[in-house]
């Protein structure tokens, strides 16, 4: 097996106005492995990256216009493989300002999606069947609806067990 990529991703939670919790997701451009994927803001480990935090935290600043000036990182998460892409993902909880506007990066970011994290109840909790040109056949993967997108693969094995962990008031967020 090839070694596997190291990469960080922010998982950025917010209160709005009313009070609610929402999780701040992207949708990837429609290329390359990952095109079209709903996922957490994020990237490869660079050179010049002190930790995986760093690379986090710079990579959310570069996607979406997040200053680290406004992220707390609350906890490291236990770290996630792709299962096709050979990707080693290391997460970071935070509670963020948010800004007026994301500022997304075009170049890779279609979207930014600030979703209610009520989104994440067992009634949008469902099945998606995925292809890829490796695979030999299509496979069925857990993953939450996202108003018309899905997030599955390592995003959803990144937020299914956090959230128990957010209801039962693990971090004050």
């Amino acid at each position: 097996m090839t070694e596997l990529r190291e990469s960080a991703v922010l998982v950025p939670l917010y209160r709005d106005a009313a009070g609610e919790l929402r999780l701040v997701l992207v949708r990837r451009v429609r290329r390359g492995v990952h095109g079209g994927q709903l996922a957490f803001p994020g990237g490869l480990v660079e050179p010049d990256d002190r930790s995986p935090r760093e690379t986090a935290l710079r990579e959310a600043e570069e996607e979406i216009g997040l200053v680290p000036a406004a992220v707390e990182v609350l906890g490291e998460l236990p770290i996630v493989d792709t299962v096709t892409t050979g990707y080693r993902i290391a997460p970071f909880l935070a509670r963020i300002e948010r800004p007026d506007h994301w500022r997304r990066q075009v170049s890779e970011i279609d979207e930014v999606l600030d979703v209610p994290l009520a989104t994440f109840r067992p009634e949008n909790h469902t099945e998606t069947l995925e292809d890829f040109p490796t695979w030999s056949e299509p496979r069925r993967f857990p993953c939450y609806r996202v108003g018309p997108h899905q997030l599955w693969g390592a995003s959803y094995r990144i937020l299914h067990p956090l959230l128990p962990r957010l209801a039962a008031g693990e971090w004050n967020v």
